[in-house]
C-alpha cells in the first residue's frame, strides 16, 4: 500500500468520525452548556485551527495564526461547519496530491514564530494523529458520548466502510 492510499483512507476515516462526533455533540443543549461541554468545544476548535494551519503549510501559504488556541470557540454550528469544510479540503487535497509531492519537504512558520521543516507526508500524519488525540480527549470530557467515542478506531471504520472485510 502506498503512503497516498493509506493517508487517503485515514482522511476518509477522520471525516467520518468527525461527523459522528459532531452529531453526538449536537445532541447536547447549546444554551447554558456545562463546563465540560465548553471545554470540549475549545478542544475541538483547537484541533480545527491546527488542521487549518497545516492546510496552509501544505499550500506553502502563510497561515496567519499567532496561536493554535482561542479564548472562546465560535458557536457550535459555525465550528461544525468549519470542521466539515476543512475535512472536505483534506479529502480533495488527497485526490490531487502526487506521490512525489508527498515526499517534498516544506519550510513553514509555527504560530510562535519558530521555524519548522516537514515533509507533506509528515504534516498529513500530524493532522491525523493530532485530531485523533483530541477526539479522545473530548470523549474523556464527555462520557455521555462514549458509544460514539468508542467507534473512533481505524479498524472499526474500515469494517464499517467496507463490510466485505468482515467475511474474511
Amino acid at each position: 500500500m502506498s503512503a497516498k492510499t493509506l493517508l487517503t483512507s485515514l482522511f476518509q476515516y477522520k471525516a467520518s468520525v468527525d461527523e459522528e462526533l459532531l452529531t453526538a455533540l449536537a445532541a447536547f443543549p447549546e444554551n447554558n452548556p456545562s463546563e465540560n461541554l465548553q471545554s470540549a468545544f475549545r478542544v475541538l476548535n483547537h484541533a480545527q485551527l491546527v488542521d487549518r494551519i497545516f492546510a496552509a503549510n501544505l499550500q506553502k501559504e502563510p497561515h496567519g495564526y499567532t496561536a493554535s488556541w482561542t479564548g472562546e470557540p465560535p458557536a457550535f454550528g459555525d465550528l461544525a461547519s468549519a470542521i466539515r469544510k476543512t475535512d472536505r479540503w483534506y479529502l480533495d487535497y488527497m485526490v490531487q496530491v502526487t506521490p512525489e509531492e508527498l515526499e517534498e519537504t516544506i519550510d513553514f512558520t509555527f504560530t510562535d514564530g519558530g521555524q519548522g521543516h516537514m515533509s507533506r507526508e509528515e504534516m498529513l500524519a500530524h493532522v491525523i494523529t493530532h485530531s485523533g488525540y483530541h477526539r479522545g480527549e473530548i470523549g474523556r470530557l464527555l462520557p455521555d458520548i462514549e458509544n460514539t467515542a468508542m467507534r473512533d478506531v481505524f479498524a472499526g471504520y474500515l469494517h464499517r466502510a467496507e463490510p466485505q472485510r468482515r467475511g474474511h
